[in-house]
């Protein structure tokens, strides 16, 4: 490389969306470039000019590895979407102006679904305008739903968190008895693509049964079946604790969480904030049997929790944003870099880059063979897929008992 990098995160953060950070800094140094760009905010600050030069907060080996361990977006993060370009050539002129300012040869976007759409089209732009930076995607999600790629950086980490979290909540729910029974309900993330939620079978183990019941958005959900099953279930054991998807749907596409309450948030990109499901379930079960019930939202922890984080996964958020810088060095554009599964025993995985036409706007859903036929579990596949993912431990560094992170001011 003999000019410069700039790189954004997008989109909402993960646990090991810093790691893919580290490794784009590392491998464009490595490479030969001159300065690595951080955009503040992704491209919604890039259009504000509002950047920063990483080499002034990775200073040191120590710095990259707290960069590693340090959760959230780094750099900051935006839900921006852009224009169509006939819709509006002036956003694209104004940011490819600061790209030619700031001499920029490579332009790496650590994001998902929506992310490799602003890829899609600054590419596609580069090339009716002969532009040359080059553009590419680093895959970065929780959902897990990123099309081609067998998964995505963050997501094994959110599943160990998921796992860890709902065997502690199965191993609390039978502390207390309760004459009518305690029906827990984990509310976990999961807008339409179930990968998350299917994760809390991971807490099934030798000394755990785990959870009773796990629904997945990617099948309709029935409420009086509900109903029925966890009465069933109560009639056989004092506790049962269900995991649920924030974007089941009963049959007719209604939001189980709009059945509380209206949803007025709706982001750049058209989705609703999903708030409420366990909420809702609990109250309709606590009035349905007159049982004791929780419910407990997983919320912004299980993709905040980088004291919980996989070492693959942390590993592999790596070497994708590596894999990028490499892919743009060598001259690739419009691509996204993915993870290819090579062996599950020993568990192998590889990188390489796709079109990523093919990928923005998509969405991989889990098959509906890993899913039971009830539609209240997954299978044994879905655990043996997951299950290499979660892997292994990334130590906090700790000072005064508390883990350290990178830190930057946030009114940069």
């Amino acid at each position: 490389m003999k000019r410069n990098v700039i790189v954004g995160q997008s989109g909402g953060p993960t646990a090991a969306i810093n790691s893919s950070l580290a490794g784009v800094y590392r491998t464009a140094k490595d490479r030969g470039a001159n300065k690595v760009y951080g955009m503040l905010h992704g491209i919604q600050g890039l259009l504000q000019e509002r950047y920063l030069d990483l080499s002034e907060y990775i200073t040191t080996e120590l710095d990259a590895e707290l960069l590693k361990r340090t959760p959230a977006a780094f750099l900051g993060s935006c839900r921006f979407k852009l224009p169509e370009i006939h819709e509006d050539r002036g956003v694209y002129e104004k940011i490819f102006g600061i790209l030619d300012k700031l001499d920029i040869e490579a332009f790496i976007y650590i994001g998902g679904n929506d992310s490799m759409d602003t890829i899609k089209k600054l590419s596609d732009y580069a090339i009716v305008t002969g532009h040359p930076t080059r553009f590419i995607g680093c895959p970065k999600t929780i959902d897990n739903d990123l099309a081609l790629t067998d998964h995505t950086p963050g997501y094994g980490s959110a599943a160990k968190y998921i796992g860890t979290s709902v065997k502690e909540i199965i191993r609390d729910s039978f502390c207390l008895e309760y004459s009518k029974g305690l029906v827990s309900i984990v509310e976990i993330m999961g807008r339409n693509a179930g990968w998350l939620t299917g994760a809390a079978a991971l807490a099934k183990g030798e000394d755990c049964e785990g959870p009773d019941l796990i629904y997945l958005p990617e099948l309709p959900f029935d409420l009086h079946a509900f109903s029925d099953k966890v009465k069933e279930l109560l009639s056989k054991k004092p506790s049962v604790v269900v995991a649920v998807s924030e974007g089941i749907r009963t049959a007719d596409g209604t939001y189980v969480c709009e059945l509380g309450s209206s949803i007025d948030f709706v982001d750049a990109f058209g989705h609703k904030q999903l708030s409420g499901t366990a909420s809702y379930l609990a109250s309709f079960i606590a009035g349905e049997i007159g049982c004791k019930t929780r419910a407990i939202e997983l919320s912004s922890l299980q993709r905040s929790a980088s004291h919980a984080a996989s070492r693959v996964d942390i590993l592999e958020a790596y070497q994708v944003g590596g894999a990028a810088v490499k892919a743009a060095d060598e001259g690739d554009s419009g691509k996204m870099v993915v993870l290819q599964r090579l062996s599950d025993d020993p568990y192998q995985c590889g990188t390489e880059v796709k079109d990523v036409h093919k990928i923005a706007n998509d969405e991989k859903l889990v098959p509906r063979e890993w899913v039971n036929e009830e539609g209240t579990g997954v299978t044994d596949e879905f655990v043996a897929y997951v299950r290499p993912l979660i892997q292994g431990d990334v130590s906090p560094v700790m000072v005064d008992g508390i883990p350290r992170h990178l830190f930057r001011p946030y009114n940069l």
